[in-house]
């Protein structure tokens, strides 16, 4: 049963599937972590639609891919960049999302966190007055919804701002409203150019410096940061400068297990996109961990970040596409279709390699399943024995 997988080079590689996966069932609550994972939208492939069109979602598909997330011991991180917010979501779909997965929490007992943001200026440039009202519109569904709000990083700020001084000025308004405590998230560049300079300067240690001026103000509002720089060290640095009770979430997709690990000087929590592939597995380590076993951890867990490494490999943003491929392999949907056609992202060599990889990981919880459809997406490429 060898499958011939197209390399970078144009040549084909024997690559034998395993046939057994890992036995992850869902488990005790995760208690030593607090864990979220960043989740997909899966779309409609039966939608009559173009880039340019609303997304259509299967909402069926979507939620039951939460309750997975849900029934695994995982928070779900909704309406975030995993969910191409902004890369073939817009605003009226993430607010029919947030609804939707806030009550289905509500019903399976989940936690939910939702993202906040402004993408529903999409009309060119605009005022700091309509970029505080449009998160003020945004915070809004999603308190009423019952979920915890996270807010995002914001494309129309990022270009309106003139300095660090409006970034405390929205920030400092939005928290001083919100109803209950919420996670900042600072998302950097490689995820999306546009965010280039956030918090007010292209100089990540000025940026750093207003970013903890704001929480700092605002500590009791403040739950935690979610950090996606992709720099470890930094991350460090800024988790040990933050205010007592404030907590760091780490969004850094390739060096998550030592970070959440820890050192003798604290530890990062997690809200993490490649948690949405790896979740049993995810959740299956942070148990370990709660015994206090940093060591058999880590053994879970760092075998994982060379698939994720692979995922968001540049353009970074890109990554949406290898977790919705792995989604379709794993049987968590039917097809292998995308909000934005975003499917066409990445190369069929790239696509194979994330199979590879998945695969000896053991995270298919079918490996013939997702051996037949790797199979048939080969066959569609002019891929034959």
């Amino acid at each position: 049963m060898t499958l011939h997988l197209p390399d970078a080079h144009g040549a084909l590689r024997a690559y034998e599937p395993r046939t057994e996966p890992l036995a992850l069932a869902p488990g005790a609550p995760l208690t030593s972590r607090t864990v979220f994972s960043a989740a997909h939208v899966v779309a409609d492939p039966y939608a009559d639609t173009t880039p340019d069109s609303p997304a259509a979602v299967d909402w069926d598909a979507t939620l039951a891919f939460r309750r997975h997330l849900w029934a695994h011991g995982l928070g779900v991180a909704e309406a975030m960049d995993t969910a191409q917010r902004g890369m073939g979501l817009d605003w009226a779909g993430a607010a029919e999302l947030i609804r939707r997965s806030a009550a289905e929490a509500k019903a399976a007992g989940g936690r939910i966190a939702c993202g906040v943001g402004t993408d529903q200026l999409t009309g060119g440039p605009v005022t700091l007055v309509e970029v505080r009202a449009a998160y003020e519109e945004q915070l809004a569904v999603v308190e009423e919804s019952g979920a915890q709000a996270i807010l995002m990083a914001s494309r129309a700020l990022a270009a309106t701002a003139k300095g660090p001084e409006d970034y405390l000025e929205i920030y400092g308004h939005l928290l001083r409203q919100s109803a209950e405590p919420v996670i900042l998230h600072w998302l950097g560049p490689m995820f999306d150019p546009a965010l280039e300079g956030y918090w007010g300067s292209p100089d990540l240690d000025a940026a750093t410096d207003t970013f903890l001026d704001v929480i700092a103000a605002h500590p009791d509002k403040v739950d935690g940061i979610k950090v996606s720089l992709l720099d470890a060290r930094r991350e460090i640095d800024l988790r040990r400068r933050l205010p007592k009770g404030v907590r760091c979430y780490t969004g850094d997709d390739f060096h998550y297990p030592e970070l959440i690990a820890g050192d003798e000087q604290g530890f990062s929590h997690a809200l993490l996109g490649i948690f949405d592939p790896l979740g049993p597995l995810a959740a299956e380590a942070v148990r370990v961990l709660d015994t206090g076993d940093t060591d058999g951890f880590r053994a879970l867990l760092d075998p994982t970040v060379e698939l994720s490494r692979h995922l968001f490999q540049a353009p970074t943003r890109f990554y949406k596409t290898g977790v919705v491929f792995l989604a379709w392999l794993a049987g968590h949907q039917s097809h292998f279709t995308m909000a934005g056609g975003l499917q066409s992202a990445r190369s069929l060599p790239h696509l194979a390699r994330a199979y590879e990889l998945a695969d000896r990981l053991g995270l298919f919880p079918d490996p013939k399943l997702a051996e037949d459809r790797m199979r048939t997406l080969l066959h569609l490429h002019g891929v034959t024995p």
